[in-house]
C-alpha cells in the first residue's frame, strides 16, 4: 500500500548514525545542497550521545536514538547498520516519517523501492514508508547504465570494481592510513578492519562468500541492478575488489546489447544525462581517477569504447565518491525528490 502522507515543504530531518562516516557526510550534504529542513536532529547510539557534530556553521548535539526520537520527524536518513534499521523501522513509520535507509536491510523487499533518482525516481510513487538506498558500487554503475539503456535493449553487464576503503567505514579508512605509515616504517601490520593487509595490496573479497563462490557484494550488484533498472532478466556478473584508495570507487564495465549501439550516440547520451560527467580524452590523458574526484557529486565516465569481444558491446570506466553519490548524496537526493512530489 502506497504512502498516503504528504511530505511538508520544510520537513524535520533526523540523521541516524550521525557520528559515522556516512552520517557526517549526510549532514554535510544537507548543508551544502541547502536542503529545506525546518530542523535537523542528529541521532546515534547511547555511546555517542552528547557528542557534537558540525552542521551549518555550528554544531548539533547528538541525541541517543530511541523509538521516541522520531515523533515530529518527517524524514529519517539512516546509516546505522542493517540491524538498527530493522529495529527502528516501525518506530519511524509509526511516527509518520519516511525512512531512507542506507543499509542492506530492505533493499530486496518487494514493498520497498530501491532508488537512484537519476534512474528510477518514479518508483517513489509506491513506497510504503521506507525507501532503500542501493549499494554504493551499484549506484554509480546504474547512473552510467541508465542513459545507455535507451539506446538498445541490454543483454549482459560485466563489472569489475576497485573499491575504496571508505566503503567499509571510518575504521577502515583509519586502517589504510595507519597501515600505509606502518608499512613504510617497516612495522608489523595486524589487520582488523579487513581480512588482510590493505596497504599496498588488493583484496578480492568484499563481504562474505556465498555458496556459489561469489561474495555478497557481488550478489548485491547483480540483484540490485536488475531491480533498479526494471530488467529482471538482465545477465549481470561482478567481481568486487578492495583497493588501497581512501575515497572513490572505480569500476570497469562492459555492456552487451541486443542491437547495434553507435559509439557517438552513447557518448551523446552520457553527456546529456543528469549526474554524469564524461571525462574522456585519451590523447590528453584525461580519464576519471579517484585521486582527482574525492568530494565530488557526479558519476564520472571515461575510456568509452567499443567492446569488440561481443557483437554489440561497449566498454567504459566509472568513478564516483563512495561517501557522496554512493551513500550520503543519493539518500539526500531521494529526500529532495520526496519533497518535490
Amino acid at each position: 500500500m502506497a504512502w498516503d502522507r504528504r511530505m511538508p515543504e520544510r520537513p524535520v530531518v533526523a540523521v541516524a548514525g550521525a557520528t559515522g562516516a556516512v552520517g557526517r557526510e549526510m549532514l554535510k550534504v544537507l548543508e551544502q545542497r541547502a536542503f529545506p529542513a525546518s530542523r535537523v536532529v542528529a541521532l546515534a547510539s547511547s555511546r555517542s550521545a552528547g557528542k557534537r557534530v558540525p552542521f551549518a556553521g555550528g554544531e548539533l548535539v547528538v541525541e541517543e536514538m530511541t523509538p521516541a526520537s522520531f515523533e515530529g520527524v518527517d524524514v529519517a536518513l539512516f546509516s546505522a547498520g542493517a540491524s538498527t534499521s530493522k529495529q527502528f523501522r516501525d518506530a519511524v513509520t509509526g511516527a509518520g516519517a519516511v525512512m531512507i535507509d542506507n543499509s542492506s536491510a530492505f533493499r530486496m523487499d518487494e514493498d520497498v523501492p530501491l532508488v537512484v533518482p537519476e534512474v528510477n525516481a518514479e518508483d517513489l510513487a509506491w513506497h510504503s514508508g521506507v525507501v532503500a538506498n542501493p549499494n554504493c558500487s551499484t549506484i554509480q554503475m546504474v547512473v552510467a547504465l541508465g542513459p545507455l539503456a535507451g539506446l538498445a535493449p541490454m543483454k549482459r553487464v560485466v563489472v569489475s570494481t576497485y573499491q575504496a576503503a571508505s566503503g567499509a567505514g571510518q575504521a577502515a579508512m583509519d586502517e589504510l592510513y595507519d597501515q600505509t605509515r606502518g608499512f613504510l616504517e617497516g612495522r608489523e601490520l595486524v589487520p582488523q578492519a579487513f581480512a588482510h593487509r590493505i596497504a599496498f595490496n588488493c583484496i578480492p573479497q568484499i563481504d562474505v562468500f556465498l555458496d556459489d563462490g561469489s561474495t555478497k557484494e557481488e550478489w548485491k550488484m547483480v540483484v540490485e541492478t536488475r531491480k533498479i533498472m526494471h530488467l529482471p532478466g538482465l545477465a549481470v556478473t561482478a567481481n568486487c575488489v578492495r583497493v588501497p584508495v581512501l575515497r572513490c570507487h572505480s569500476e570497469a564495465v562492459n555492456v552487451e546489447f541486443e542491437a547495434p549501439v553507435d559509439l557517438a550516440g552513447a557518448r551523446a547520451a552520457l553527456e546529456a544525462a543528469p549526474g554524469v560527467r564524461l571525462l574522456d580524452d585519451p590523447a590528453g590523458k584525461l580519464y576519471p581517477m579517484p585521486a582527482m574526484l574525492e568530494g565530488t557529486d557526479d558519476t564520472y565516465v571515461g575510456r568509452l569504447r567499443a567492446d569488440v569481444s561481443v557483437e554489440h558491446g561497449l566498454a567504459f570506466w566509472v568513478v564516483a565518491d563512495q561517501l557522496r553519490k554512493g551513500a550520503a548524496l543519493n539518500a539526500v537526493q531521494i529526500a529532495e525528490a520526496l519533497v518535490g512530489r
